[in-house]
């Protein structure tokens, strides 16, 4: 019995997300101005942290908000953290600074997804990629990673999709080990499995050809010219709710003068 409960503790569970960071009983303790041996005795149930403890914890070991609450409760604590709606009237202020953002960036690319890639706002720029794509990947609550990954999405457009395609992959299973989503982990068995169309061929006019060795570049085609972008991912700092939390807002930076002097073109 007691190893049944040390195993589903909050002890080992601490335990656990200290091994994937890394970090050394001793590092912990002196981040978190406590003991190597109080950090033991509370990883092997020996103690019971305080809530304060398990937050502050949490907190240099950089564990996700959801997951800060399934430690509380498993430490028999009220979870800290709400759960808002992005519709919800209280979300009126995060939802119109995501807008802002979005507008602010265009005319390259911009979009907002969740923790599973549900893409919940994005502006002009993403727009303008996505022509052609059929609606039924268009349909509400559309998401990206099928957006990007399946063959009659953006795949067959992308000029680098072996390596586009490993490298979001490589972020998906990245995403898993930190958080147990049995959602993300049937999206990640789906897009997996898409067939991995031949690359575009026939090119008339090739815009954005050289490719920047400070990242992986997208380079993708439309209308018989190649766009090619950096990506970047931001979050909310701080968040004190779940859905904020869980926001991720991903930019799309031209990768050279022809990209975005087409893009201005485009949209303006």
């Amino acid at each position: 019995m007691t190893t049944v409960a040390l195993d589903t503790g909050v002890g080992p569970l601490l335990r656990g997300w200290r091994e994937r960071r890394r970090i050394s009983q001793l590092e912990l303790a002196l981040r978190a101005d406590s003991s190597a041996r109080h950090i033991s005795f509370v990883e092997t149930g020996r103690a019971r942290p305080s809530e304060q403890m398990i937050l502050r914890l949490a907190d240099h070991l950089d564990i996700p908000v959801r997951e800060r609450n399934a430690l509380l409760v498993v430490a028999g604590y009220a979870p800290r953290f709400a759960e808002t709606p992005l519709d919800d009237p209280a979300m009126e202020a995060v939802r119109e600074a995501m807008e802002r953002l979005l507008r602010g960036y265009e005319p390259y690319p911009a979009l907002v997804v969740d923790s599973t890639y549900t893409v919940v706002a994005a502006n002009r720029g993403i727009q303008l990629l996505l022509e052609g794509v059929p609606e039924h990947l268009l349909a509400p609550a559309p998401n990206a990673m099928r957006l990007t990954l399946h063959p009659e999405g953006l795949a067959p457009r992308i000029l680098n999709l072996p390596e586009w395609r490993a490298d979001l992959l490589a972020q998906m299973e990245r995403q898993i080990a930190l958080v147990r989503s049995a959602e993300l982990r049937s999206l990640y068995e789906e897009v997996a499995a898409y067939p991995v169309p031949a690359p575009p061929g026939g090119t008339q006019a090739v815009v954005g050809g050289g490719v920047p060795s400070l990242a992986l570049p997208l380079r993708i085609l439309h209308e018989g010219q190649v766009l090619s972008f950096v990506a970047s991912i931001a979050t909310f700092n701080t968040p004190m709710d779940i859905t904020v939390a869980e926001l991720a807002i991903e930019t799309f930076l031209p990768a050279d003068r022809a990209t975005a002097d087409r893009l201005h073109a485009l949209i303006g």
